[in-house]
């Protein structure tokens, strides 16, 4: 499938400036297409990881559809000049789509995470969306030699959607790697989504989310887990977002 609207190049990946409302839209639109499609949110992490990581940049870029998940990449794109719509995370869309399945009739899947939690997941979304078709669930343990299984599995479920809670770079991994053999139209990486949903993990309160500091609570519930992601990752790309600010700064005077 070709790249959804409003596309700009930044940092080193790519980012569709869409509100959640377009990006609901454009999952809607790859449903009705039938095309397999991966979709991924940028944060942070990400970007830095793909940095150090060829390959996870190329499967990323691939994608047709890219949200901005951080406020990190809401910040980076102010300073580079890109007119980015809003900030579209990824456990807020996984939600939002989750409901627009219950309505329109939608086929979900949900991958990953241990057994309680993603059995706590189906739970909570069919209390909260009576008559929702949730056609597969399935942990997030297992050897290489299940995949072939699984995926068949998956591919026979007639999922419209699957959500996969596996970190980064590993669902972004297994998710190309598979794309084609299992057949179902939109399929997104939701990291610790399931978590949050099965009332695991805290999210942080609605004011430091709108101030762009659920960084910063997360950090302060696991410090020593996330200190290297939060505090020497976020230092790493502030300073790439600056160094690509002065270049552009100087390409735009030399020109």
């Amino acid at each position: 499938m070709d790249a959804f609207p409003n596309r700009y190049s930044l940092l080193n990946t790519y980012v569709n400036a869409l509100t959640m409302e377009e990006t609901v839209a454009c999952v809607e639109e790859i449903i009705a297409s039938r095309t397999p499609t991966q979709h991924v949110v940028i944060n942070a992490s990400k970007v830095n990881l793909m940095r150090d990581d060829p390959k996870l940049a190329e499967i990323v870029n691939a994608c047709p559809l890219i949200n901005a998940d951080g406020s990190s990449i809401v910040w980076a794109a102010k300073k580079l000049g890109v007119p980015l719509a809003e900030r579209v995370t990824g456990c807020d869309l996984f939600q939002e789509l989750v409901a627009v399945a219950a309505d329109r009739g939608y086929g979900v899947y949900l991958f990953g995470a241990r057994e309680e939690v993603v059995t706590e997941v189906r739970s909570v979304l069919e209390r909260r969306h009576p008559g929702i078709r949730i056609v597969g669930c399935r942990n997030g343990y297992f050897s290489e030699e299940d995949e072939p299984g699984i995926v068949a599995d998956m591919a026979a479920s007639g999922a419209d959607m699957m959500f996969v809670a596996f970190s980064s770079p590993k669902k972004e991994y297994w998710i190309h790697k598979y794309l084609d053999q299992l057949g179902i139209p939109f399929v997104m990486g939701v990291g610790g989504s399931f978590d949050i949903v099965a009332g695991r993990t805290a999210r942080a309160p609605g004011w430091m989310q709108r101030a762009g500091l659920e960084w910063l609570y997360r950090f302060a519930q696991e410090p020593r887990r996330m200190w290297r992601r939060y505090v020497i990752g976020n230092a790493r790309f502030v300073r790439y977002a600056y160094s690509l600010k002065r270049e552009k700064k100087g390409s735009l005077q030399n020109g």
